[in-house]
């Protein structure tokens, strides 16, 4: 691609992000999970056929995949690259900008940073607390970037988690990602999005309500504890 050829594409995925309707599309579906058209609408309050137009601009874009299902047109983010993309974007946007003003807005707000999912892959003090514990146990890895060690294979292994397999795939298996509301890293890759998994499997951690915010279950807090040292305090 010649460098004039470069510098339009580049405009062209910045203009699918410069509008709020297509960023809030974007940002609903970083929880992972795959919306419909209609959810989409009522989330960014605006009408089906207006979110339809901005939808098939973002699917066109190569930013969101659709998938349909008898009526019902379902979008979810186009792949995990794509949610790298949007948390980087996010990790350079100044802390505080907009405060919440709401009481409800800022237990919502309360919620996320303490524990949130970042695409697939945990995020927020727990996402972080997780990260600099394993790199405490000689897990990880940090002298440039993230690499799981031997003793990390082993204690993802003991997990459940065939790691074996994770080395295979294109996906990195571990990588870092800036914490948007810690402004630290978290572990992200292949093994952060198997890591949480796995606590969601284990019900070490729940949802709260329809949104990325996750509840740490007393269940959980044993398992953080006793697998890493991480006391509910630290959350």
């Amino acid at each position: 691609m010649r460098p004039d050829s470069q510098s339009a594409a580049l405009a062209r995925l910045a203009g699918l992000l410069a509008d709020d309707t297509r960023a809030a599309f974007c940002l609903a579906l970083f929880d992972g999970r795959a919306w419909t058209a209609g959810e989409l609408a009522r989330h960014a309050g605006v009408a089906r056929s207006t979110a339809s137009e901005h939808l098939d601009r973002l699917v066109a874009g190569g930013l969101l995949a659709e998938r349909r299902e008898g009526r019902h047109r379902y979008m979810e983010l186009a792949d995990a690259g794509v949610a790298e993309l949007l948390e980087d974007l996010m990790a350079h946007l100044a802390p505080g900008q907009e405060r919440p003003r709401t009481f409800r807005a800022v237990a919502t707000a309360d919620a996320l940073a303490r524990a949130r999912t970042c695409y697939d892959h945990l995020a927020g003090r727990l996402g972080v607390a997780v990260t600099d514990a394993m790199a405490g146990k000689g897990l990880l890895d940090q002298d440039s970037g993230f690499a799981l060690t031997g003793a990390g294979a082993d204690w993802l292994s003991a997990l459940g988690i065939d790691v074996a397999n994770l080395r295979k795939r294109k996906r990195p298996v571990a990588r870092v990602c800036l914490d948007w509301t810690e402004r630290r890293p978290h572990l992200a890759g292949g093994a952060g999005a198997q890591i949480c998994s796995r606590f969601h499997a284990n019900g070490w951690v729940r949802r709260i309500g329809d949104g990325r915010a996750l509840l740490v279950t007393p269940t959980g807090q044993v398992a953080l504890r006793e697998l890493l040292g991480i006391e509910g305090a630290a959350l």
